[in-house]
């Protein structure tokens, strides 16, 4: 790449990395080219998409667009490095790649930034295993309407038992 265009690149990214809610930095070492257009595939369906981009570009991209400086360390920013954004959901395209990581044991998890607060490896692991927004929502579906249902069931038993017994006498 021409000095010219890795400074375009970088200024490309410095938007995408302001606009993005989600940066989440993988390590894709031996993920294979036909793994990689999947996993692109399955990120694109949750509205992110998955750049790879060198530790040099993204170190001075990421500094420009102020992102969290434990993202941006030597530690971190080493070996292949594979960028993650997303500008919609926070959690779905770290659920994609948790889901995506055990099915094909790579990528695995560097350090990200949700919704502007710092995620270790151990945070996005678990981030990765929670279920869906759909699915959540309808869990908490679920515990809000349990304590109508269940006075809405002990109203109706009263009732029943009185039809019982009635139904018994008159029969």
């Amino acid at each position: 790449m021409k000095k010219q265009e890795k400074v375009f690149f970088v200024e490309n990214l410095i938007e995408e990395l302001k606009s993005a809610n989600t940066v989440v930095l993988v390590n894709y070492a031996g993920l294979s080219v036909k793994a990689q257009q999947e996993l692109k595939r399955r990120l694109s369906a949750v509205g992110a998409k998955m750049l790879v981009v060198k530790n040099t570009l993204l170190k001075r991209a990421g500094e420009a667009a102020k992102i969290d400086p434990e993202v941006l360390t030597d530690t971190v920013l080493s070996g292949q490095t594979a960028l993650i954004l997303a500008s919609d959901d926070a959690i779905a395209p770290i659920s994609v790649l948790g889901k995506f990581a055990k099915e094909f044991e790579v990528p695995s998890f560097k350090v990200g930034v949700v919704d502007g607060s710092f995620q270790d490896t151990d945070s996005l692991i678990k981030l990765g295993s929670l279920p869906g927004k759909d699915a959540l929502l309808g869990e908490l579906l679920g515990v809000l309407m349990g304590p109508s249902y269940g006075l809405v069931q002990t109203l109706n038993a009263s009732t029943q038992k009185l039809l019982f017994v009635l139904k018994s006498k008159a029969g």
